[in-house]
């Protein structure tokens, strides 16, 4: 199974499905999803997070998107809101790190 969140006008998720997976049945499950809603799709790796795969594999858009995160298209990464107070964006990982 594969999963995929889907952006507003300003690249934030509002939602994430679970789906097909990437290329099962020959087609482009992404581009297909985002044409059936109208709406950008980008797929999202339950295992990816702070830019590590968690079982072991190749990392995937660093975090695994959740609703009210945003999409980098720089950085191909999903990025969680920014915390309240004095944090810094890890560039690697994709996360806040509070600066003390």
């Amino acid at each position: 199974m594969g999963h995929y969140a889907f952006l507003d006008e300003n690249n934030m998720v509002t939602e994430v499905i679970t789906g097909k997976d990437e290329n099962e049945d020959g087609i482009d499950w992404e581009q297909w999803y985002g044409e059936y809603r109208n709406q950008v799709c980008k797929r999202t790796s339950y295992n990816t997070q702070g830019g590590v795969h968690l079982l072991g594999g190749t990392p995937y858009r660093k975090n695994y998107a959740g609703k009210g995160m945003t999409y980098d298209y720089e950085r191909d990464a999903f990025i969680p809101p920014k915390p309240e107070g004095n944090w810094l964006l890890n560039e690697e990982s994709c996360l806040w790190e509070e600066v003390t």
